[in-house]
Formats: structure tokens, C-alpha cells, sequence
């Protein structure tokens, strides 16, 4: 515990509306600071998702912590745990990840129906508490995730929040083997994903999205169907007739964009599932109360995943049936990666390297 330093670099957005910085003295929680149940780590490399890009700009209904360390999806090594820690899960070098759900009470209805993600109490890396864009962040013992020994550290990280959110989706989406499902944003760093849990799931997959690299990517990835969203000039027609011409039983809806919600449910046949994932932060749900109800559509909400959703998807990962296509790059790039992901120009994840 002794070379833990006082100070590390970390990316730190000081007050709502500010720019992000890049702070190489911003102070490092020391071991006997840590509370009962808290772990201190030590982080390798953490994933850039979507939702730091929110949280920087602010631009939710709900508004994080400033000044905010963003970032919930690290993996790294527990040096330190503190004092008193009763029936400790997690042992100082362990390797283990840190999602969007960095802590929940575990004894409340919500916890006890396997929705820990609604805890009341719930604190959120890199919104509510100190998040991942640092060299060593602060956790809890018993919501940080083990990662498999087989799964590299690069690939776990993004398993973290973007794998999860999808797989849990689909596993609640109702879909069966051999049912067609529809991903808008396909090519995106959870849309990716999404096909191949999908795939593995014994589903048939239609890809909406644009571009060609993307396109690449979705087909590789196991998606049997293309639709570029800029080319097609009817999406609801085109769903439609891939899928054999009756529309699809579920969309698993990971855009930011309202549209990607409302057609969903046109295209979806009847009893189909719309299961809403992305958060655009003002955007409304705009459908047919009529054929909601005529077709006999399910829709439903899904946020994140429970501890038991990242085992699993991590698992699912671990065995080569979903594979994180990534590029790396360095902690001081995150301004950068923040343009991309405004403009879209980003197929797969980005892997923030603290070694950088």
C-alpha cells in the first residue's frame, strides 16, 4: 500500500457547462480513507461510452456530480479494501471492472427483484460518484465484477456497460430462437455488440445503419439483413420485407434519435417487443395508441444490468461468441474521442490505455 501515490491524472469536468480537463494532480483516495465496504483500483484501461458524453455536457434531465470524474466501464487491480470490510467477495489483486452501478443497498424491493440498477440508493460511476477516466478510482466490493481469466482487459471493459445493457435487453425482449430482431444503430459501439449476443442467442438479425464500414462490420458480425437508414427512403416498409414480409418481433432500440422508437413500433409485427435502451435526453415516445393496442406491442424499458447480467454477459464474452472490436488510444485523447462520437464517426468501442 505504500507506493500509492497522493496524486494521479484523471479527466475531470469541474462544473456544468465547463470543458473537460486533464488534471495531472487530482488527489487519489488513500487506503485508510476508504470506508468499510469500499475498495480502492487501480485502473488499466477503461471504455468510452456514450453516456460520459451526456454526462460532460449535461444535457440529461438528470445532472451529474461536479466537479465529475466520468467513466464506468475500468478494469483494473484492487490494491487496497477497507478496514472492517465484513464477508469481503474480492481480495487486494484481484482483477475486476467497474460498470455504470457502482453501488446499491442490496435489501430493497428493487434490489430484491434483481432491478439493483433502481435501487433508490443506487450511486453511478462517473455520475454520481468518481468514475473511470483516472488512473485509480474508488468502488465497492461488492458491485465491482470479476472478470474471466481468458478475457482480456481491453475487451472486458466495454462488456461492462455497452455488453450488458444489450444482453439484458434481449434476454427480457421475449424473442425466441429463429425470431427476427432489429438493432438501429448496429454499427455503434452497443450496437455491435448487440448483433453478436443476438447471434448467439439463436436470433436473425437486421442491421440499421449507415455507412459502408459499418456495413462491413454488422455482416461480419452475423447480421443477416442491411439497412442503410440514409439510402432507404421508407425504414418501416424495408423492415418489413426482411422480415419475411410480416415486420420484426422485436427491436432492441440503442440510438439517442426519437425516430429509431417511434418506427419501431410500425415495423414490429403484431406482439412484437419494442425494448428501449438508448436515452435521448429530451426526446419523446411518440406511437399509435390505436395500433399499440390493435397489434398487441410490448414496450418496455431497459436500463443497464444487474450483477448477475455482467457475469453472464462477460461469461458469453469469455467463450469467444462476442468479440469487442475496439481501437486504443490514450486517456489525454478523450476530447477527441468526445468529437467522434458527436459526429457518429465511430464504428465499435474506444479503449482509453492508462499506460498511454
Amino acid at each position: 500500500m505504500s507506493n500509492i501515490p497522493k496524486t494521479q491524472i484523471a479527466a475531470v469536468v469541474p462544473f456544468h457547462g465547463a470543458a473537460l480537463e486533464i488534471r495531472k494532480d487530482h488527489p487519489v483516495k488513500q487506503p485508510s480513507e476508504l470506508a468499510p465496504g469500499e475498495c480502492l483500483v487501480k485502473l488499466s484501461c477503461t471504455g468510452v461510452c456514450h453516456t460520459d458524453l451526456h454526462a460532460s455536457n449535461d444535457d440529461w434531465p438528470l445532472h451529474a456530480s461536479t466537479p465529475l470524474v466520468g467513466g464506468h466501464e475500468g478494469i483494473g487491480e484492487i490494491v487496497a479494501i477497507g478496514e472492517n470490510t465484513g464477508d469481503c467477495p474480492v481480495k487486494i489483486g484481484d482483477r475486476v471492472g467497474i460498470k455504470w452501478l457502482a453501488y446499491s443497498c442490496l435489501n430493497c424491493e428493487q434490489c430484491r427483484n434483481g432491478r439493483e440498477q433502481n435501487c433508490p440508493k443506487a450511486k453511478l460511476s462517473g455520475f454520481s460518484v468518481d468514475g473511470t477516466f483516472a488512473q485509480y478510482t474508488v468502488s465497492y466490493v461488492y458491485h465491482v465484477t470479476p472478470i474471466p481469466k481468458n478475457l482480456d482487459s481491453n475487451a472486458a471493459a466495454s462488456i461492462l456497460c455497452a455488453g450488458v445493457t444489450v444482453y439484458r435487453a434481449l434476454k427480457h425482449s421475449h424473442a425466441k430462437i429463429g425470431e427476427w430482431v432489429v438493432l438501429p444503430g448496429a454499427g455503434g459501439g452497443l450496437g455491435h455488440l448487440a448483433v453478436q449476443y443476438a447471434v448467439a442467442m439463436g436470433l436473425r438479425v437486421v442491421a440499421i445503419d449507415t455507412g459502408l464500414e459499418k456495413k462491413k462490420l454488422c455482416l461480419e458480425l452475423g447480421a443477416e439483413k442491411w439497412i442503410d437508414f440514409q439510402e432507404e427512403k421508407d425504414i418501416v416498409q424495408a423492415v418489413r420485407e426482411a422480415c419475411d414480409g410480416e415486420g420484426a418481433h422485436c427491436a432492441v432500440v440503442t440510438t439517442a434519435s426519437a425516430s429509431g422508437y417511434t418506427q419501431a413500433v410500425d415495423y414490429l409485427r403484431p406482439g412484437g417487443t419494442l425494448m428501449a435502451v438508448g436515452l435521448p435526453g429530451e426526446a419523446k415516445l411518440e406511437a399509435s395508441i390505436f395500433f399499440t393496442v390493435f397489434k398487441s406491442i410490448n414496450i418496455l424499458g431497459s436500463y443497464v444490468g444487474n450483477r448477475q447480467d455482467a457475469i453472464e454477459a462477460l461469461e458469453i464474452a469469455s467463450r469467444g461468441r462476442v468479440v469487442v472490436r475496439y481501437e486504443c488510444k490514450g486517456l489525454s485523447e478523450l476530447k477527441n474521442v468526445y468529437d467522434a462520437l458527436k459526429q457518429g464517426n465511430i464504428a465499435g468501442r474506444i479503449i482509453l490505455e492508462m499506460s498511454r
